[in-house]
């Protein structure tokens, strides 16, 4: 990472709780609701989602884990066949992702993520979540998600909509952590391969960043499944959509 102002390296740390609280409390998120901060901090999608990924590896087999401890002798809180299934649509288009970001322009790809979040964050604020009621929406949502997943790891929403008729709501937290587990291994691969710095001296400071908002988040889950969650979406498509159209603007210049 370039050598940064301090006002620059706390927002930085800040954005790094954030990430773990909301990738904790939701199931999803941290990197859709990160990246387009950092991304106003370093126009370089490759500084950041090294950190991210190795984040997602950590915590996603640590709630996975913990929600299966937590109902063992229950009902598994992880459905492996539709797991399963779906990543046989998403692996392809993942790989061809993960190639367009290693091999894109960083102006381009921070302004594909820009725009990505755009189109979210509206659906938040509007209560138009992507949905899928056919097995061909069902398909075209995997793909893109795969693809997504492979550029930038903001492909929430896209597999939600797919998972979320699919999978019990009892199921659907943990079943993603271990679907994003799965495809952020696959990233880091590549990045091993391609030789991208990993940023681990960054580890250092950041993890314990996103440890706080990881025990943070276990509130908001606990909070969310008990009330309703509406206005919490749509405050997030605000923030979202404001820093995203900075952004896009900032590419421009």
């Amino acid at each position: 990472m370039i050598d940064l102002l301090w006002w620059q390296y706390l927002i930085i740390g800040i954005t790094f709780i954030w990430s773990g609280f909301v990738r904790t409390g939701l199931g999803f998120g941290g990197a859709v609701l990160a990246l387009p901060v950092l991304l106003l901090i370093v126009d370089d999608p490759l500084v950041f989602l090294p950190i991210i990924s190795i984040h997602l590896l950590i915590f996603s087999c640590w709630n996975a884990w913990e929600g299966h401890r937590g109902k063992r002798g229950s009902s598994s809180t992880i459905d492996w066949s539709y797991l399963s299934s779906s990543l046989k649509i998403m692996i392809v288009p993942k790989l061809i992702g993960v190639f367009g970001l290693l091999t894109l322009p960083n102006e381009l790809m921070s302004a594909i993520i820009f725009t990505i979040v755009c189109v979210y964050s509206v659906g938040y604020i509007l209560n138009r979540p992507f949905r899928s009621n056919s097995i061909w929406l069902d398909r075209f949502f995997l793909t893109l998600g795969g693809y997504v997943s492979g550029t930038s790891l903001i492909a929430a929403p896209l597999v939600i909509a797919v998972y979320s008729t699919h999978v019990a709501r009892h199921q659907l937290r943990d079943t993603l952590f271990v679907l994003w587990f799965i495809l952020v291994s696959i990233k880091m691969a590549s990045f091993l391969i391609a030789g991208v710095d990993l940023q681990l001296q960054h580890q250092l400071w950041l993890f314990p960043c996103a440890l706080i908002g990881h025990f943070l988040g276990k509130r908001l889950h606990n909070y969310l499944m008990q009330t309703d969650t509406l206005k919490f979406y749509r405050i997030m498509g605000l923030i979202l959509l404001t820093l995203s159209l900075i952004g896009i603007a900032k590419t421009l210049v």
